[in-house]
């Protein structure tokens, strides 16, 4: 597993865990990032990250993303 932040642009993974206090995965819940669902780097500037997850187009800056492990 590696955090979110580690993935290559254009690189597909399928989400293995979520860090983080209850209240914050919950919110990324809520945004599609849920354990098995697949993600998709679409750009990466400074650790900041554009992903695609279930059909959406979401910008996480670098400290959620690092919460992310696929």
């Amino acid at each position: 597993m590696m955090p979110l932040t580690m993935a290559k642009v254009g690189e597909r993974a399928a989400i293995r865990k979520i860090t983080g206090r209850d209240e914050v995965r919950q919110h990324l819940a809520e945004l599609g990032f849920v354990v098995d669902s697949d993600v998709t780097v679409i750009s990466e500037i400074a650790g900041n990250v554009i992903v695609e997850v279930k059909n959406s187009r979401i910008a996480l800056d670098k400290t959620m993303a690092n919460r992310i492990l696929v």
